[in-house]
Parts: structure tokens; C-alpha cells; sequence
């Protein structure tokens, strides 16, 4: 497999989780590059579910050593409650196994607070954050008055920078929001409780990475979010707060681009998403609430309802052309099963005019509708198929039209949340 970048082609929720399960079976290491604990990668291996919002999705398999990048912000008490479920389970018996950068940036208590205070205080016009402290935390970092997991180790220094930074942010608390300040001394004694915790795993993973390279190992870079959230090509102002498509693998984890073999865009058969911001092919009828109910689309994160649409090909196209897709894994096939027929967007509308890419303006995208290519659907159950021809013929002329549009091979399909519920149709690896 060499060394290979999964990301979302949509807007999250794609089930990278359990590709990046799957595919480590087989890799010697996994990657988380970016985001934080706002991201939720669900995994189902014999009807037991597992929900990972820090530590990389290969987990599950033993022989898989997961690194947090230093692309990721990291929450020390998610961490913290994460390896302890995972220990619970019987997945962690070698700690050694996570390892993270110390250039990792960390979620602080302030972060928390702000994200959720701007939130409140913007009423209808709210972006949909997860309130995690993503946004305020990387603002931090390129801020240059970040708290980095290397600092762990320095408490004197750390607490100064506390300090520094408390006496910015108590001021926006007290001044802009009317609310309480917060006291350094409750951040850093219950920070100095995670670190005990977290110090074993913290290293140089940019020295890691690169002697697994120069081993030959095989890599798996797993992404969070989706392309349509990413910072600077995504539904702008309705993004995360990092770069989510398949460049910042490399800034997020310390590797050079010429170490890169593949990138893998995992894509719901269907559109997604969570929170505000552009849907273009967003249903809200009897449709929508069927993907709803069968997809059981809920954030794995939040719990937020999903919203539900079909499958956007103008975003993906736009999606291949970012992050340079040489690979498509089709997932939450089996859902659209029992659908009288199946639209795909070939095209948008603006006042008249057809659009062929993304518009950048947001005014523009929200004015924006869906123009369709409508094709027959099917009734089977095809939650056991394990070849392509198990596939009704009007579901691998769905498939067909998807690869046809995109010009790019579908390399994998998922037709169900469980582990072996899924096969691959052209074999990169």
C-alpha cells in the first residue's frame, strides 16, 4: 500500500473511521493530521461499536503504531477518557503504541469558552462549531501564543504562558461576553494532572515518520472533517478551522509531498452534513428523512441530526481536483436501497446561468440549485455482496455514472457499519 492520505470528499461523516480501520490491517502505521476532538470516527467490529474523536482509527489492530500528528489540536482530558476506554477494551495493553508530537498544539479551558460564547452570541448567523475549542485554539497557534504538548515537560514555563494568555482572554470574557474570568491556577493544576498521564506518549513524530519511511513501512494519513469544511477550499465561513484536504497531511504530520503514493477520497453515496452553511442538494422531504433514518444520521460527535441530501457531483468534482484524487471508497451504499430513483447533480443553477464548479462566494452558493441527472434505483438487500457483480445492474450503473463523471476509478464499497461488510473493485494497494 505505501504511503496513502484518506480524506472526506464531502463534509465529514463519510465513515473514514472504518476504511482507515480496514485498511490498516495491513500498514504499519496511521496518522491523525489535523482537526480534534471534533471529529468522530465510528468503528463496528461484531456488532460492538467504538467512537474515536483523537486517536487514530487503526486502533484496533494490534500491530499498527497510531501517531498524533502535530496538525492536531488535542483535548489532554479527551485523550485522557479516550485511552482509558481503549485499555477497558483490551486495545491498549502496549501504551507505547500512541505516540504524540510535541508540537501537537492543546486545547486549554479558555478555548472551550470562547468557542462556546461567540457561538451563543451570534444567534441565527452561529457557523454550527461542535464547541470543542478547534477555532480558538488554532487561532492561538497562529497567533504564535500556542501551548504545544512539548511544554508538558517545562511547568514553570508553561505556567507563565498561561498567565500571558489568560490575561488576554479574561479580558474578552469580562469585556466582551460579560462573563467570569477563569484562574490560572485551576488550568494548570488540573493540566499538570493530564500530563502524568499524557507525557509517556509525547515525542519527536516527525523523526517517527521519517525513519518509517526510510523502513519502507507503509503509512496511512487519516483526515477529519471533509473537504467542503477545509478552511480555505470549503463552504467558507461554514468550515472547520484547519486545512482538511490532503495537502496538509504533510504539513500536519512532518513528511514530505514526494513520500505521498495515493490519496483516497471516501464518499458517502449520498451528501451529508452537520451544522450551518450551502446545501445545494439538500432534501427536506420524505427522501431526506428516509436517508436520515436508515443512514442513522446522527454526528457521531455532537448528535446533532444530520442534514440529508444526494449525492453533489460538482462538489466532488471540485473535491478530486484539491486534494488530487487517485482513488474514490464509496460508502452507506446499502442505504439508498428501496428508492424509487436515485438524482445526482451534474450541474448547478444561478439566475439563469449553468454552473459547472463551486462557486467561492458563499451568497452565490446559497443561491445555487441543484441541477439533476435522475436514474433508476433498486430493492435489493445488498448488505452481503462481496464482488461488484453482487450488485443489481441499476446500482453498478449508479457506480458507473459516478466514475464516469469524475474520471475516477471507485476502488472500494461499503454496504453496512460493520467491519467485512464491504469488498474492494479495483485494488491499489
Amino acid at each position: 500500500m505505501s504511503n496513502t492520505i484518506i480524506v472526506g470528499s464531502q463534509w465529514g461523516d463519510e465513515g473514514k473511521g472504518k476504511i482507515v480501520d480496514i485498511l490498516t490491517q495491513n500498514v504499519d502505521a496511521v496518522v491523525r493530521f489535523q482537526g480534534g476532538n471534533n471529529a468522530g470516527h465510528t468503528i463496528v467490529i461484531n456488532g460492538e461499536k467504538t467512537v474515536l474523536h483523537l486517536i487514530p482509527s487503526g486502533i484496533h489492530n494490534l500491530d499498527c503504531q497510531c501517531i498524533i500528528g502535530n496538525g492536531v489540536v488535542l483535548d489532554a482530558e479527551i485523550f485522557c477518557e479516550e485511552t482509558e476506554l481503549l485499555k477497558n477494551k483490551g486495545l491498549l495493553d502496549n501504551p507505547d503504541r500512541i505516540k504524540i508530537s510535541d508540537r501537537c498544539h492543546l486545547i486549554l479551558p479558555y478555548h472551550k469558552k470562547l468557542d462556546n460564547l461567540r457561538e451563543d452570541s451570534m444567534g441565527q448567523q452561529k457557523i454550527g462549531t461542535t464547541r470543542r475549542g478547534i477555532g480558538p485554539c488554532y487561532e492561538d497557534k497562529v497567533a504564535r501564543r500556542g501551548i504545544r504538548a512539548g511544554e508538558l515537560f517545562y511547568p514553570n514555563k508553561l505556567k507563565e504562558k498561561l498567565e500571558q494568555n489568560l490575561s488576554i482572554y479574561n479580558n474578552y470574557f469580562s469585556k466582551l461576553f460579560n462573563s467570569e474570568p477563569i484562574s490560572v491556577n485551576q488550568i494548570f493544576d488540573q493540566l499538570m494532572t493530564f500530563a502524568e498521564r499524557i507525557k509517556p506518549h509525547i515525542t519527536n513524530t516527525t523523526d517517527l515518520i521519517y525513519d518509517l519511511t526510510l523502513n519502507k513501512s507503509d503509512i496511512i494519513f487519516e483526515g477529519a472533517q471533509g473537504n467542503n469544511l477545509d478552511v480555505d477550499h470549503g463552504t467558507y465561513p461554514y468550515v472547520t478551522s484547519s486545512n482538511t484536504i490532503a495537502s496538509n497531511a504533510c504539513t500536519g504530520s512532518g513528511i514530505g509531498p514526494t513520500q505521498i503514493n495515493d490519496v483516497y477520497g471516501i464518499c458517502k453515496s449520498y451528501c451529508t452534513r452537520v451544522g450551518g452553511g450551502p446545501f445545494v442538494t439538500e432534501l427536506t422531504d420524505d427522501v431526506g428523512t428516509y436517508l436520515q433514518d436508515k443512514g442513522h444520521e446522527f454526528g457521531a460527535t455532537t448528535g446533532r441530526p444530520r442534514r440529508c441530501g444526494y449525492i453533489d457531483l460538482v462538489s466532488l468534482r471540485h473535491s478530486a481536483a484539491v486534494n488530487g484524487l487517485t482513488g474514490l471508497i464509496i460508502t452507506k451504499l446499502d442505504v439508498l436501497s428501496g428508492l424509487k430513483s436515485i438524482k445526482v447533480a451534474t450541474a448547478y443553477q444561478h439566475q439563469g446561468n449553468e454552473l459547472k464548479s463551486v462557486p467561492s462566494q458563499i451568497n452565490v452558493l446559497e443561491e445555487c440549485r441543484p441541477i439533476y441527472h435522475e436514474l433508476p434505483c433498486w430493492d435489493e438487500d445488498i448488505t452481503k455482496a462481496k464482488s461488484l457483480n453482487d450488485l443489481p445492474q441499476a446500482c453498478q450503473d449508479y457506480l458507473s455514472y459516478i466514475e464516469n463523471y469524475l474520471k475516477i476509478p471507485i476502488i472500494m464499497i461499503s454496504v453496512g457499519p460493520e467491519r467485512g461488510q464491504d469488498f474492494w473493485v479495483k485494488e491499489n494497494s
